[in-house]
């Protein structure tokens, strides 16, 4: 445990770890409260097509994750508001951009490893510059939900009533999905496009069964997720062979079956099933 904590590597991979935890926890929150569990998850797989269209003009892949689950958030707001009209628009994009992130995935040569990175992260590898990116982004996102805090916890739970006391519902809506879209592609960045929802939807879920207050749960639903992406990384660490050389199993692995246990863990000890 003393070379765990002493290496660069792991500081750097709990710290970023830590950070894209709590930020889509407190977002996660919200996304199950307004059941967009179906658009937060296909942010994270459009995100793809972003962090492959910009490793194929040579920038960072965090841009072209951000950039293109900004647009596609845009164009699922736009395109849908009611449920049914919102999974349908969902759906169209979704697929679209899955074709675009084929295409350009097979075109980019670069970096052979480049498809695994993007899919299921690389978190022992995050840098000083991508660190600092995370922070940015994070801070941004975070800052813009405390501002929209109140009138979007209203327009969750009653977005009628809020919409007749004056509430903007649908421009609360659209800045919402662009709070998920930063989220998603930061979480992306650091643990794969294919684990980004597990985070997001598993500890703020499993919050939401245990406790009624909102910040109560929001806070709760934090230290899920940060314990979740603490606890992966410790157990990844420690299944690497270092006497043997094999490589040891991935972070992500064990972020999506930790944040399943949390779920059905709080399902089962739900106040509101006794």
């Amino acid at each position: 445990m003393n070379d765990f904590f002493a290496s660069p590597s792991v500081q750097m991979a709990l710290f970023s770890g830590g950070v894209v935890a709590a930020l889509s926890a407190a977002i996660g929150y919200f996304v199950v409260l307004r059941g967009l569990s179906f658009a937060g998850h296909a942010l994270t797989d459009i995100g793809l097509t972003g962090a492959a269209a910009a490793l194929l003009v040579g920038i960072a892949p965090l841009w072209g994750l951000i950039a293109f689950s900004l647009a596609a958030a845009l164009a699922i707001g736009a395109l849908g508001e009611r449920a049914r009209e919102r999974d349908l628009a969902t759906g169209l994009v979704l697929a679209v951009a899955l074709g675009l992130g084929a295409l350009f995935l097979h075109l980019q040569t670069s970096d052979p490893n480049a498809q695994s990175v993007l899919l299921f992260g690389s978190i022992f590898e995050t840098d000083a510059g991508s660190l600092r990116a995370v922070i940015l982004v994070g801070a941004v996102a975070l800052v813009t939900l405390g501002a929209l805090f109140r009138p979007l916890l209203f327009a969750s739970v009653a977005a009628d009533t809020a919409r007749g006391l004056g509430v903007p519902v649908r421009a609360v809506g659209f800045a919402f999905l662009a709070i998920v879209a930063l989220a998603v592609a930061e979480t992306a960045q650091v643990v794969g496009v294919l684990i980004a929802a597990a985070l997001l939807i598993g500890p703020p879920a499993a919050a939401l069964a245990l406790v009624r207050r909102p910040l109560a749960g929001i806070a709760l639903a934090i230290v899920l997720g940060v314990s979740d992406v603490w606890l992966s990384t410790g157990l990844a660490y420690a299944s690497f062979g270092w006497s043997s050389g094999h490589a040891g199993w991935p972070v992500s692995f064990f972020v999506a079956i930790i944040a399943l246990g949390m779920l059905l863990g709080a399902r089962t000890f739900s106040p509101s099933r006794a």
